[in-house]
């Protein structure tokens, strides 16, 4: 089988290679092993591979693939599989090695594909809805009743869009963040009753703070972070929340400039990583959430483009491209 792999973080295109390898062997009891027919190129996959910027790529002592989602057909069943069956299409998370032909899957983590689903739709069915929810329970923690403003940044991006037909669903106030005037039309044009601001602009921050009728933010959701926190930070209303989520920002910010003590401000981390620490219930909810979304609102799942496997640098490249309009995909065939 074919797997994308790296035995060293550092710059993705320099570290990982396309390499023939064995097949897995087959499933254990409660496992499948799933062929992948296509899986999407997250930001988390990247940081994965290049690890913290400034710190010593580590090394391992076998290669690995990254991504830890996608979907694909299931080749073999173990025992205690459940309803799961060869031939069903379905979908996985969190399952490591993701950019390979093959995985072998806690028959847990794989859900099975609704038939009107297609196969792109399916392959960002999971992260990007669980990432949705986890965000809304950490705004929900944060504003303790306080039905105050948000604000996010990243606003144009896959997530972005999730939180903004949250808020017309839910009907919370949400100010949107764009790095350019492209992407600020193309999100009026979808969110029309939703402020969008470029911080391209000179003014985004007076524009912030009039968008929030000058009481400051109630909670900002920042995928971005880097140099852009102090100026979040400063658009936050007193006694309020950054959840940082993403780093796909440069530069930095140091802790002590952000006046957390005098102004009794909260910075909060968010992972879709620690989801598998909710129950079994609640992991069961939150999937049947995700493959509704999957079913009547596939617009929200925007491809970018596919590449397939061997073509993983090109597939990097695009996925970082400022503006682009959805996630990108890597491919395999279907045999």
């Amino acid at each position: 089988m074919r797997a994308i792999t790296h035995e060293r973080q550092g710059e993705a295109v320099r570290v990982l290679s396309l390499r023939e390898l064995s097949e897995p062997p087959a499933p254990a009891a409660g496992q499948v092993l799933v062929r992948v027919l296509s899986r999407p190129v997250h930001p988390g996959d990247l940081l994965g591979v290049e690890g913290v910027p400034g710190v010593t790529g580590q090394r391992f002592a076998s290669p690995r693939s990254p991504g830890l989602e996608g979907m694909g057909v299931i080749e073999a069943v173990g025992d205690g599989a459940g309803e799961l069956r060869p031939g069903l299409r379905v979908a996985f998370f969190p399952v490591p090695g993701a950019w390979s032909e093959f995985v072998t899957a806690p028959a847990g983590l794989v859900v099975p594909v609704p038939d009107g689903v297609g196969d792109e739709t399916a392959a960002l069915m999971l992260v990007n809805p669980l990432t949705l929810l986890t965000l809304l329970r950490a705004v929900e923690d944060s504003r303790h009743g306080d039905a105050g403003p948000i604000v996010q940044t990243a606003a144009g991006s896959s997530i972005g869009k999730l939180v903004g037909a949250a808020a017309l669903r839910h009907g919370f106030p949400l100010v949107n963040l764009v790095r350019g005037s492209a992407g600020k039309q193309a999100l009026r044009n979808r969110f029309p009753e939703l402020p969008v601001i470029s911080t391209a602009d000179a003014d985004w921050r007076s524009q912030v703070r009039d968008a929030t009728g000058g009481r400051g933010a109630g909670t900002v959701l920042d995928a971005v972070g880097g140099s852009l926190t102090g100026d979040l930070v400063a658009l936050l209303a007193d006694g309020a929340t950054l959840i940082s989520y993403g780093a796909l920002g440069s530069g930095s910010t140091a802790l002590e400039s952000l006046a957390l003590t005098s102004r009794e401000l909260t910075v909060r981390g968010v992972s879709v990583g620690r989801w598998l620490t909710r129950t079994a219930e609640e992991r069961a909810e939150d999937v049947a959430f995700a493959t509704r979304l999957a079913e009547t609102d596939p617009d929200l799942f925007e491809v970018a483009g596919t590449y397939d496997l061997a073509d993983y640098a090109e597939a990097i490249t695009h996925a970082r491209r400022p503006g682009k309009n959805g996630t990108v995909l890597l491919t395999s065939p279907a045999s």
